[in-house]
């Protein structure tokens, strides 16, 4: 459904904002509903302050161990908390004000910025410091992102969705772009405390529009209960597994999580041990993924709205893993990160297409349930893929290793499209279960 489909449904009253009188079309289009403007504008600063402070840990976490290693399992520690929470955060999402929640999720994890920065003024600078409070952190996001998610189908309405979602992802990504940057500088010249510091003032901004936000309370029923959370999870697998468009959508962020973004974990070796450079050097490494995503987020927002999304997510698909391995090969730093450039285009394309995709076909009454579970899968592929892959990394170097995970996606890719019909399924405009 294109963004500037002036026919599109929308949700019944009170399941969903009202369309505005004047539609705007193209490439940003969302941002004609006040609601969206505000949650975007302060989702940038705040994710921007994010990714000062995740530079900073992978570079720490470099300083003090010098450990391919222990960079996996950094990774595995930090993204593996956020899948045991997405239960909690899915019941969460569908049972309280998706708002509110927001709001305590997001005071939480500034609380934990500041004791970070705390500790490292205080010289409690050790890796066993450091760990726990990253730990602490997955936590909370497992419990916020399900929410998140689910949040921006409030702001907009229906026609707007895949628009919406788009300029909501290339929100995170322009803060890859600045965060890491502005992170490399803040680390070279003024240290890490200041990069914790930073990220804690960062939450004021979206916890500031979240304030602001007024949309309506959705119909919500029953209490989070462990027992409750189970069934929940339970219906969301059996919801989900005979309906292929959503399943395909499951069935790439694993192979995205678990293949493609664990490379993402051994920028720091890349930086020091391969290329050779510095703390600056490390910020623009990982700002180039950011940069790719800035840059295709009008096209995407815009044309490819128009595109059916099965093909879009196929070349995005060939695009992202053949720039994985052309980054895990490069000789230099300047290949190397032209290489990242394409990816963050390409990951800016596939994340829009399966989160829209899943936002379209799925209930409103499963929405907060299957956002949980798409969540669940791509965190608990993270840290696995990162772990396998820093133990990969130990033996045969990280090149070797980025560029064999790269062409594993690709394989994926390649079983999707020769053995199934799943990726047409993702051009349904809602979940149709198959019967089996």
């Amino acid at each position: 459904m294109s963004a500037a489909d002036p026919d599109a449904s929308v949700p019944p009253a009170g399941e969903g904002p009202p369309i505005e009188p004047e539609v705007r079309t193209g490439a940003t289009a969302a941002f004609a509903f006040p609601n969206f403007t505000k949650f975007w504008t302060g989702a940038l600063l705040s994710n921007s302050g994010t990714w000062v402070q995740n530079i900073t840990v992978g570079f720490l976490v470099k300083e003090l161990t010098d450990s391919a290693l222990w960079l996996g399992l950094a990774g595995t520690l930090q993204f593996g908390p956020i899948a045991l929470m997405g239960p909690l955060g899915g019941a969460l999402a569908d049972r309280f004000h998706r708002r509110s929640v927001l709001i305590a999720t997001q005071g939480a994890q500034a609380v934990v910025a500041l004791a970070l920065w705390a500790a490292w003024v205080t010289d409690h600078r050790t890796i066993g410091v450091l760990i726990p409070f990253v730990m602490v952190g997955g936590l909370i996001t497992g419990i916020n992102i399900p929410s998140w998610q689910a949040f921006v189908s409030e702001l907009v309405p229906r026609h707007a969705l895949l628009n919406a979602v788009t300029l909501n992802s290339a929100q995170f990504n322009a803060a890859r772009l600045v965060g890491p940057a502005l992170g490399g500088f803040v680390l070279a010249a003024f240290g890490a405390s200041w990069a914790f510091l930073i990220n804690a003032l960062s939450y004021l901004a979206v916890i500031g529009a979240l304030l602001l936000i007024r949309v309506p309370r959705l119909p919500t029923s029953g209490s989070v209960t462990v027992a409750g959370m189970l069934d929940g999870f339970k219906e969301s697998l059996r919801y989900s597994r005979d309906r292929p468009g959503i399943l395909a959508c499951f069935i790439v962020v694993v192979a995205l999580g678990g293949l493609g973004s664990p490379m993402v974990q051994f920028f720091p070796l890349f930086a020091s041990d391969v290329f050779h450079v510095g703390a600056v050097g490390l910020g623009w490494l990982a700002a180039a993924a950011g940069l790719g995503s800035v840059v295709a987020a009008p096209l995407i927002a815009g044309r490819g709205s128009l595109v059916p999304r099965g093909r879009l997510l196929q070349v995005a698909m060939i695009g992202y893993g053949g720039a994985v391995v052309a980054f895990g090969v490069a000789p230099i730093y300047a290949i190397g990160w032209a290489a990242l450039v394409i990816t963050g285009a390409g990951y800016l394309a596939i994340a829009s297409t399966l989160n829209t995709t899943i936002q379209i076909q799925v209930d409103e009454d499963m929405r907060g349930k299957v956002l949980a579970l798409y969540v669940m899968l791509l965190t608990v592929a993270l840290p696995i893929g990162s772990s396998v892959e820093g133990l990969v990394a130990q033996f045969v170097g990280p090149q070797l290793a980025v560029a064999v995970f790269g062409a594993l996606f690709l394989g994926v890719y390649a079983w999707l499209k020769l053995r199934t019909d799943y990726l047409p399924r993702l051009d349904d405009e809602r979940a149709v279960a198959v019967e089996g």
